[in-house]
């Protein structure tokens, strides 16, 4: 036997914040994909990729990678797919900066930050994720 799920629907300021929270995540993830695509490379790309350990001729990939997880999140059709794409790619970025010790709240956390908002703007705009966890109501 089913249980009977209800939506309820999204006010408009609701929908906004989502929207507003995905955007800006999206701005952040494309501007940091694009950066690891741009030859030469930054020098903060570099120096970051340096502190990490990873080698310069993994960069375009990751930008390649990254980009294609965040058009997928930015793809109504596919943005549930996307986030857990994005979640997978950031998960790998906490555990790169545990490897190398960062500090705690700045680095380590920050790709935490990201999921919360890609994870937090799906919900408010997503009644698909709604229904399946219907944490508002």
């Amino acid at each position: 036997m089913q249980a009977a799920t209800q939506v309820v629907p999204v006010s408009k300021k609701t929908l906004l914040t989502g929207r507003i929270l995905s955007g800006l995540a999206v701005l952040f993830l494309l501007m940091d994909g694009a950066m690891k695509l741009v030859h030469p490379l930054p020098a903060p790309v570099v120096e970051a990729q340096a502190q990490l350990g990873l080698p310069e001729s993994l960069t375009f990939g990751i930008g390649i990678l990254l980009l294609a997880c965040t058009i997928l999140y930015a793809i109504p059709r596919t943005s549930v797919f996307g986030a857990i794409l994005l979640t997978g790619y950031l998960g790998g970025a906490i555990a790169l900066q545990l490897r190398v010790g960062n500090p705690l709240f700045s680095h380590v956390l920050f790709p935490v930050y990201i999921a919360l908002l890609i994870w937090g703007g799906l919900f408010l705009r997503e009644n698909r994720l709604r229904e399946l966890v219907p944490l508002l109501g």
